[in-house]
């Protein structure tokens, strides 16, 4: 249709690089332009860190899975939904920062979110690729401990990127009508559209270029979601200031 929708269709995760640098422009241009995603109340929640030590990397690859690509990786980020800036904005007018509300997590977490989608995004539109690493919930303290990551800020997620050094092929979405309803939520998800988009992402698991496997969308999902997924993110969060009230 045009070559953003282009670009934005052929995504994929890319979790091996060539040796080819990112120089560190190239990375300030990704985030100014990543900036310009929407912000809620324009308040910028966020903070990036790029992880350069190698032994901070190798225990975040190790925590996360382990997933080797986040100590390989040319550059290897952890977006943090943050508030904390705005305490500091707060004291340089003497007003008291409200805290602990659950609208504040949701709002620093989608700020976070928005941001580092454009990253890809614009990563992608020069030849990169990249990947994110959710896995570091896995033990956010150590994240935390290990980046000096403070009250008031949590680390969302990582992610990798470089120049790809494979060229797997895109997993396919769920088909339009699955997701894009009108006026009202659906009183029954159809049955009938996932069994038809099991077909096709059996299809994919089976015929792709590696790690094949047989299975389907539906089944996958019943197996994550009837497991218990890191349960210590509450009390984390709680410890960390958000999400209290």
């Amino acid at each position: 249709m045009n070559a953003t929708i282009d670009l934005m269709r052929a995504h994929r995760s890319i979790r091996k690089f060539s040796d080819r640098a990112v120089d560190e422009a190239t990375l300030e241009t990704i985030i100014a332009a990543a900036q310009c995603a929407a912000t809620s109340h324009f308040v910028q929640a966020y903070t990036v860190i790029q992880v350069r030590d190698a032994a901070k990397r190798k225990a975040i690859a190790q925590l996360a899975g382990p997933q080797a690509w986040v100590e390989k990786a040319p550059v290897f980020l952890v977006f943090c939904a943050d508030l904390s800036r705005l305490e500091t904005a707060c004291d340089m007018h003497a007003a008291t920062m409200q805290t602990g509300w659950a609208e504040q997590f949701v709002t620093a977490t989608v700020d976070a979110a928005l941001l580092a989608q454009n990253v890809l995004l614009a990563a992608e539109s020069l030849g990169m690729g990249g990947v994110f690493i959710g896995g570091i919930r896995n033990d956010p303290q150590t994240v935390c401990n290990l980046l000096e990551i403070p009250d008031q800020a949590y680390p969302v997620f990582g992610m990798c990127l470089g120049w790809p050094a494979h060229d797997p092929p895109p997993k396919p979405r769920l088909p339009v009508k699955a997701v894009l309803v009108t006026d009202r939520y659906p009183e029954n998800h159809d049955r009938q559209c996932l069994e038809a988009y099991d077909r096709v992402t059996n299809h994919y698991y089976l015929h792709r270029n590696s790690n094949l496997r047989d299975e389907t969308w539906t089944a996958q999902m019943a197996e994550f979601n009837s497991r218990i997924i890191r349960p210590h993110m509450k009390a984390f969060l709680e410890k960390k200031g958000f999400f209290l009230k």
